[in-house]
Order: structure tokens, then C-alpha cells, then sequence
């Protein structure tokens, strides 16, 4: 009995990490899919498949959160953690079968810079989440968090000009409304991997 209330600490950074592991994996395929439609559907379902697996992952560390009598950090920022990560995925997905239910047939330079500042900012994340197990490393992880900063700043300023760009070029109305939402929700995800760092930040300020 007594057993089962003892700390379970080191399935958590497991966890993340399984995680983060998971979104840069589907950052890739996003990449993949915002430089080349010609696989299209195998790029989305991938993605897809990526995401339920990272819902599995969150669904576990928010039970094993139940069943922990003593965890390695604040209860609610293990919660915020692993569900903003999974909100990162969650994105993804959503990016994926707009591009698959928009019926789009061409990439813009513009989507492909989002979709490699979206990989910049997961493999950010997974270093950073990599490093959470040691509060030793709360400097190189500050550092990392701040890397993510800029790149989701890098990140607002390309959809800016591909904005801008879109209503001043584009002649038909239905492929900027397609746009706009790829854009948008692309850079929305840079926006969740900044909001993941802001979390770790918050932990690095109540623990080291």
C-alpha cells in the first residue's frame, strides 16, 4: 500500500520527452508536407497518426498525475506542460487536413519558412524539456526558452509579409481565404511552443 503512494519522478520527464520526441516527428512531416504536396494524403494521415500517439502520451501522464502521491514538480505546471505540448500537435492536425479539405495544390515559399520555424521551435522544445529533469541545467534551459522567443517572434513577422503579400497579389478570393487560415494556424503553432517555454521558464523561477 504505502508502495503505490511513494514518487513515481522520473516517468514524468519520461513522458515529456516521449512527447516532445512526438511533436518534432510531426514537425517534420509538416515540413515534408508544406515543401511538397505530390504525397499529400500519406503526409496528412502520418501526421494524423503522430498526433494520436502524443494523445496517448498526455492521457497517461495526466493519469499517472492522479495516481502520484509525491511529483518531481508543481502539480499544475505538470499539467500545463503536457497539455500545451499536446496543443502543439493538436495544431498540427489541424493545419494537415485544412490543407486536405481546402483541396490545395501548391505550396507558397511563405507556408514552407512557417513550417521550418514550426521545426525550429519543436526541436527548441524538445531540448529544453530535455534538460527539465536537472535544475543544474536551469541557465542552458533559460537559454533555449529564449531561443524559442525569437524564433515565434521570426515566425510572426514572415506571416506578416506573407499576409500582406496575399491580399496585394493574390487575385482569387477563395485561395487567400485557404491562405490565410494555413498561415495562420502554422504560426499559432509557434505560438504554443513559445507558450510551452513561458511554462518552463515558470518552473526554472520555483525550482532551481
Amino acid at each position: 500500500m504505502f508502495g503505490r503512494l511513494m514518487p513515481t519522478e522520473g516517468k514524468f520527464f519520461d513522458l515529456f520527452n516521449q512527447h516532445a520526441d512526438l511533436c518534432v516527428k510531426g514537425a517534420r512531416e509538416m515540413l515534408a508536407l508544406m515543401s511538397n504536396f505530390d504525397d499529400l494524403e500519406n503526409r496528412v494521415h502520418a501526421i494524423e497518426g503522430v498526433e494520436k500517439q502524443a494523445d496517448k502520451i498526455t492521457y497517461a501522464t495526466v493519469d499517472l498525475l492522479h495516481k502520484t502521491f509525491i511529483t518531481p514538480l508543481d502539480r499544475d505546471d505538470i499539467h500545463k506542460l503536457i497539455t500545451r505540448m499536446d496543443d502543439i500537435l493538436d495544431l498540427m492536425e489541424d493545419a494537415a487536413q485544412t490543407v486536405s479539405l481546402y483541396d490545395l495544390h501548391a505550396v507558397t515559399p511563405e507556408a514552407k519558412r512557417l513550417a521550418e520555424l514550426v521545426l525550429a521551435c519543436c526541436e527548441k522544445v524538445k531540448e529544453a524539456v530535455g534538460m527539465l529533469h536537472n535544475m543544474d541545467n536551469s541557465r542552458q534551459i533559460v537559454a533555449v526558452c529564449e531561443e524559442i522567443d525569437r524564433l515565434e517572434s521570426d515566425a510572426d513577422h514572415v506571416m506578416r509579409a506573407a499576409m500582406s503579400k496575399l491580399f496585394r497579389d493574390e487575385p482569387d478570393v477563395r485561395h487567400l481565404i485557404k491562405m490565410k487560415a494555413i498561415y495562420e494556424i502554422l504560426e499559432t503553432v509557434t505560438d504554443r511552443c513559445e507558450d510551452v517555454a513561458n511554462i518552463i521558464e515558470g518552473i526554472i523561477v520555483e525550482n532551481a
